[in-house]
């Protein structure tokens, strides 16, 4: 007998249309200028604690107004908070923690770590926080982007992480020692998320180093769970990355899965990548066949696809944000309606939430201030401009503040039908929560750029562009420039013999005039030769250094595209006819 969703009365409102320019409480529609200044003083509340209460300790405790290390020792909130700061306009503080993180942080210790937290906090801040750092006035070394010491605590930290993949199956271990590898203990068995979340930070990290192993590492995990889904399309929650076989075998978008299709999805984009790209969508329509119930996503069986846990997960309030990204906006503005009543009944999200039931899950009751639902709301609002996705914003500023502010910074809620808390702020909450809220809340901050402003920049391997927005973000909200990725690479001397004829074909071009009358008398021209001409890399480099390296207009030919219609590009250029 088919599952049949019972949704409960009080749930129903998710699944009306939605009303453009609903009001506030006051009867008017939140003020972006009023809650952006609110998200930053909620940002400088938690900084300002940890500093004085928990550096260099990975966390701040907010309750006890101290710290404690809690994935491996690195003064996490500190480098998840770095690009925060000047997505908030603070370029003397991200100048100044720089300075700090490379006089502090030390990866060669004796600390189990996990490799997919390790991955997107700090792997992922140093290489966002080594791309914004022209941006935020820091002093860069001769080569930049393509080398810094940002880039080089980057590379430490990623290659710490590369004995974890030495398995069978080119699956990582969830865990590895950053002093002396793989511990010969180690459970073999890791989550799907935690082998399929490296390729946005490890693609870039190769680009720029040009050392191709992170990326191919990546690559072969990605390859190895495509390779083991189920006869159905679906993929499980744990396998054991030694012998390829599924030890949890629910399947999902939350808890465990995540962040595995979030990086085919970002992945396709970054690397403009078909193949990843036709991964997801074939892995979404396995969800949606077997796993979607009136808009809700519930966890299957992998082989059989029967409901084993008719629940929603806090962590699956992603998927919405996801969806936008590919150009299907009516199905995330339905998933996000369910997911924001689930929010409005709770003042957050719990961790596990009970559809049939309407309420919380036995001890599964918290919120630890997590971001994914105002993420989806800043993917749909830059989107589709609605401004009722900005209540969304207006109520977690105001349910954040009246239940988890203390003395020292934020609290993670312990239970949210009673507002207790518990001891701890996650790095999160200043990386993802709220750099998404005031985001969301800023619609002309220069990561939302459209292209009509950037920089040029010279780079040992000829001229390349940065900062002209599609920032890609990690599953940490660290903010990658995909245009960086292109300006380490080493031409072939075929490329640069083209460029050469193309810039010498346009050159004549130009002077037409001037060579007609002698090109017609003394038979074809030929390229010039000799000192001062392009016919040479090294020569047009040294032509490349005479240009500006700031331009305010765009180069593009044709006029600048709405988000929207970048999205459904987005969504549209990977697809089949079909």
């Amino acid at each position: 007998m088919p599952f049949r969703l019972l949704v409960p009365f009080g749930l129903l409102c998710a699944l009306l249309p939605l009303h453009h320019g609903a009001p506030g409480p006051d009867g008017t529609a939140p003020d972006p200028a009023h809650y952006r200044a609110r998200v930053k003083a909620m940002f400088y509340h938690a900084y300002d604690s940890y500093l004085e209460n928990a550096f260099p300790y990975d966390e701040l405790r907010p309750l006890t107004c101290d710290g404690h290390d809690t994935w491996g020792s690195f003064s996490l909130t500190l480098i998840d908070a770095l690009d925060t700061l000047l997505i908030l306009g603070n370029v003397s503080e991200f100048q100044r923690v720089v300075e700090v993180l490379q006089d502090n942080v030390d990866f060669d210790i004796d600390v189990n770590a996990s490799v997919f937290e390790t991955n997107i906090r700090v792997v992922g801040g140093l290489l966002s926080a080594h791309l914004l750092s022209k941006r935020a006035g820091v002093e860069v070394e001769a080569g930049w982007p393509c080398s810094g010491p940002l880039l080089r605590m980057a590379e430490e930290a990623a290659r710490k992480l590369l004995p974890a993949f030495q398995t069978p199956t080119g699956m990582p271990y969830g865990t590895v020692n950053l002093l002396h590898g793989v511990n010969p203990g180690e459970t073999p068995v890791t989550c799907t998320a935690g082998i399929g979340t490296f390729i946005v930070e490890f693609a870039t990290l190769s680009s720029l180093t040009g050392d191709p192993v992170f990326e191919d590492v990546a690559r072969v995990a990605l390859m190895r769970l495509w390779e083991s889904r189920s006869d159905i399309g679906l993929v499980g929650n744990h396998i054991d990355v030694l012998t390829g076989k599924w030890v949890a075998q629910d399947a999902g978008i939350g808890a465990g899965v995540d962040s595995y299709f979030e990086y085919l999805v970002k992945g396709a984009i970054l690397l403009q990548d078909k193949k990843l790209m036709a991964m997801f969508l074939e892995y979404n329509k396995a969800i949606r066949n077997y796993t979607r119930f009136d808009d809700w996503y519930l966890w299957v069986q992998m082989y059989k696809g029967t409901v084993s846990m008719p629940v929603f997960q806090s962590l699956e309030a992603y998927w919405p944000g996801l969806q936008t990204l590919i150009g299907d906006i009516d199905n995330a503005m339905r998933t996000f309606l369910n997911y924001y009543t689930v929010w409005k009944q709770f003042g957050g999200l719990p961790e596990f939430y009970n559809i049939p039931q309407g309420y919380t899950v036995e001890k599964r009751e918290g919120y630890p201030l997590r971001p994914e639902l105002i993420e989806s709301a800043m993917y749909l609002y830059r989107a589709t401009g609605d401004p009722t996705l900005l209540e969304l914003g207006r109520d977690a500023v105001e349910s954040i503040e009246k239940i988890s502010k203390v003395e020292c910074g934020f609290a993670t809620i312990k239970d949210l039908r009673d507002h207790k808390l518990d001891n701890r702020m996650e790095s999160f909450f200043l990386a993802e929560t709220v750099k998404y809220l005031y985001l969301l809340f800023d619609p002309t901050n220069f990561i939302h750029n459209n292209g009509s402003t950037f920089d040029a920049v010279i780079t040992p391997y000829g001229e390349c562009i940065l900062g002209a927005g599609g920032y890609i973000f990690n599953t940490e909200a660290h903010p990658i420039d995909p245009a960086a990725l292109h300006c380490c690479r080493r031409l072939k001397e075929e490329q640069w013999e083209v460029e050469d004829l193309m810039r010498e074909f346009y050159s004549l071009k130009r002077n037409r005039s001037r060579f007609q009358k002698k090109t017609m008398s003394s038979g074809p021209w030929e390229p010039p030769t000799g000192p001062g001409t392009l016919s040479s890399p090294e020569n047009y480099d040294r032509a490349r250094e005479k240009k500006p390296t700031k331009q305010k207009i765009s180069l593009l030919s044709c006029p600048s595209q709405p988000f929207t219609s970048k999205l459904a590009l987005l969504g549209q250029v990977f697809l089949d006819s079909s």
